[in-house]
């Protein structure tokens, strides 16, 4: 049985294939968005976001050092800009979607992701998926805000028409502390 980051790797790429399309809703430390950007290749296209200055920038540093940043648009802005943000032709064509929800590790912990933001990014990101695209979504409900926008974000998914999407809960229901989760969407 894997781990939650590693799962969420497996998932993806049961759907990332060179030239791709993917977003990274919440860059963080760039790791995800390196992921992506190495699975689609430098005919592929990675859209990532972040509030926080220091995630983009650590994010840039990554990808730069790793030689994959020409095929990555970075915004510094809310995932919820999302729809203003892709390419005409990205819509309708977007592989996968991930988002690591809660505070970036490392850095300020007052500064979160906010339920109604990331449910609008998410109802957006629905529209955007091509047929049989990903959306996963990592909750962190261990800290007073992630419970609530884990509630909200749940309760969004379980409300999904299921002619449409396919949705999964991912968690390991033995551990302390309220552990990650993943959210999965797959489009029909």
């Amino acid at each position: 049985m894997q781990r939650i980051l590693p799962f969420t790797r497996t998932l993806l790429n049961s759907v990332l294939k060179e030239g791709g399309i993917a977003i990274d809703g919440t860059c963080g430390n760039g790791h995800d968005t390196l992921f992506l950007a190495e699975s689609v290749g430098n005919s592929g296209k990675v859209y990532g976001f972040d509030i926080q200055p220091e995630a983009i920038e650590a994010t840039e540093k990554r990808l730069t050092e790793a030689k994959q940043s020409a095929q990555v648009a970075l915004f510094h802005e809310s995932h919820a800009s999302i729809n203003s943000k892709i390419e005409t032709k990205d819509v309708g064509n977007v592989s996968a979607a991930i988002f690591n929800l809660g505070y970036l590790p490392g850095g300020d912990k007052t500064i979160v992701t906010k339920p109604e933001e990331t449910i609008q990014a998410v109802t957006d990101i629905l529209h955007l998926l091509r047929s049989e695209g990903l959306l996963i979504l990592v909750v962190y409900p261990g800290h007073p805000e992630g419970k609530i926008e884990s509630e909200k974000v749940s309760d969004f998914a379980s409300d999904l028409d299921q002619s449409q999407y396919q949705v999964l809960k991912y968690q390991f229901i033995n551990q302390i502390n309220e552990p990650p989760y993943i959210i999965a969407i797959s489009k029909k």
